[in-house]
């Protein structure tokens, strides 16, 4: 196989058509696609109800502990599952964020994998999985997208169900 050098211009090219590929879509495309997945994914998980037995909006999963959420994003590069602790108060934070770790061995279980423990020194701070490489705009992905927040989703609220009193009562 014979090689040759590539110009600057060829390379600027490369990049440009890449950067392209990458911009393809309008905002308003992109806010569309990103609609349609969360929709999807929405009705998906619709017919599986809580721990509790109970139905729940997936989508927007509630914790009903002010300063602790659970959120789940998508965008064109990855997609990320996590805990959000996001009291103002680095103390405070700090301080749910060590109770957190008191459960990580459960939580190591029922998720059956580790997670990303940020330093409660950041705000917000984050205990989190990510999936890079995937792409909510690409409608290919979306079935990795959906395997990989589902059973995430679930064993949060399986654990969630158990420890959100310890959380409650520390008045998080």
């Amino acid at each position: 196989m014979a090689y040759r050098n590539v110009s600057t211009h060829e390379v600027y090219v490369i990049i440009t058509c890449i950067y392209l590929q990458e911009a393809m879509y309008s905002k308003e495309q992109a806010a569309r696609l990103r609609k349609e997945f969360w929709t999807t994914f929405g009705q998906y998980m619709k017919p599986i109800p809580s721990a509790e037995g109970v139905p729940v909006n997936w989508v927007n999963y509630r914790t009903d502990v002010s300063d602790i959420q659970f959120k789940m994003t998508a965008d064109n590069k990855e997609a990320t599952v996590g805990i959000y602790l996001l009291h103002k108060d680095t103390g405070i934070r700090s301080l749910v964020f060590d109770q957190f770790l008191e459960f990580q061995n459960l939580m190591s279980l029922e998720f059956g994998e580790d997670w990303i423990w940020e330093s409660p020194d950041t705000h917000p701070t984050r205990i989190y999985k990510a999936l890079p490489n995937h792409s909510v705009l690409k409608k290919d992905d979306w079935p990795a997208l959906i395997s990989f927040f589902k059973p995430r989703l679930i064993s949060f609220d399986a654990f969630w169900e158990n420890a959100k009193v310890i959380f409650q009562d520390l008045g998080a």
